[in-house]
């Protein structure tokens, strides 16, 4: 439990224009990979534009360890085709998360992270408190693929008993 510092929950809500593997369509599914932890979705059938809304988890013991989206088209008799992927960059989040704010508004915008070449956002996202909680959606944009954009949304969950993330002013 020492170097585990809690959890991160992504909700991959859904696709949108997402390229066609398919004869008129695709059968896509996302794949969040980070170190060794390797989390699904379900298959939507016959969608380019896919409403996922599930919950993966990740167990986070480094902050610096990538975490990788990548959205497959499932093919019964072939190896499924890769239809895109993007770069999840949580050190903004993190960051907002070490400063320990409490009892903001609900709605407040803590954040606004732009699109750069260096992160996969396709607008600017905000890192917003709700009832409690830090919550940042991203539009990512894929890469490696003609089109192709993913809605997520994270949250830092503290697991009691783990080391956590240390806040400004605190050792």
């Amino acid at each position: 439990m020492d170097s585990f510092l809690g959890l991160l929950r992504i909700r991959v809500k859904r696709g949108v224009n997402l390229a066609v593997r398919d004869l008129g369509s695709s059968d896509p599914y996302v794949v969040i990979t980070m170190g060794n932890q390797k989390l699904k979705t379900r298959v939507v059938k016959k969608n380019c534009n896919p409403v996922w809304n599930e919950e993966l988890t990740l167990s986070i013991t480094d902050l610096n360890v990538p975490i990788n989206l990548t959205v497959f088209d499932k093919d019964t008799f072939t190896v499924d085709d890769k239809m895109g992927e993007a770069g999840i960059d949580i050190q903004p989040y993190i960051a907002s998360l070490k400063m320990g704010l409490q009892n903001l508004p609900k709605g407040c915008v803590v954040s606004r992270v732009q699109p750069s070449q260096n992160n996969c956002l396709a607008d600017e996202s905000c890192i917003v408190w709700d009832d409690g909680k830090l919550l940042q959606d991203m539009v990512l944009r894929l890469r490696n693929v003609e089109s192709g954009e993913v809605m997520i949304q994270i949250e830092w969950i503290d697991v009691p008993g783990c080391r956590g993330l240390k806040t400004e002013g605190t050792g």
